[in-house]
């Protein structure tokens, strides 16, 4: 009897150190978390008034705002950012309506881009910013000063960062909008 009982507990033994070798090689062989960073610039302000200096978007910018919701329609965002401008949050409204999300405002001056890439791990996230953070914001994510900013006249750059576990890829396409003036 004790024979069958030192077999037993032998097997069991066998059968566990087993089972966790096959968990450690199931650990090893998940892919990394993707999370894709979808960055662009504040779309075309009003500058009839020069002193203003938290501008609304014109005619062509609401325009454009709406095209950028429609470019980003089949991409099942989990969250946008907009910096705290009047012209950032208006480019934001039609895709944060269309996808029913709440935007929260980031400081690209303050922002800790170590725990902004964690607060998001596995995401689809929307930036709005401006022509100097939005390509300052790609450069942070990807850990390389790459882009530099971008001209004042550029509101129809898509920036998309993609991150492989910890791995950066990006690339940047260009959208015009035929939007009425």
């Amino acid at each position: 009897m004790k024979k069958i009982h030192t077999f037993i507990l032998g097997i069991a033994l066998l059968v566990n150190l087993g089972c966790q070798e096959d968990n450690k090689v199931i650990q090893e062989e998940l892919p990394p978390q993707i999370t894709t960073f979808y960055l662009i610039r504040h779309a075309e302000k009003d500058r009839s008034d020069p002193e203003a200096l938290d501008p609304e978007l014109n005619q062509k910018g609401l325009g454009r705002a709406m095209h950028w919701a429609e470019i980003v329609n089949e991409v099942p965002l989990d969250a946008i950012y907009t910096t705290d401008y009047e012209r950032t949050s208006m480019t934001a409204a039609p895709t944060a309506v269309k996808q029913d999300i709440t935007v929260q405002y980031y400081d690209p001056q303050t922002i800790d881009i170590e725990r902004f890439k964690q607060d998001n791990q596995g995401k689809n996230v929307l930036v709005v910013g401006h022509s100097n953070t939005t390509p300052e914001m790609v450069n942070k994510l990807i850990g390389e000063e790459r882009y530099p900013p971008m001209d004042d006249s550029d509101n129809g750059s898509l920036f998309i960062v993609t991150l492989f576990g910890n791995r950066p890829a990006v690339s940047r396409l260009h959208f015009s909008c035929n939007c009425p003036d």
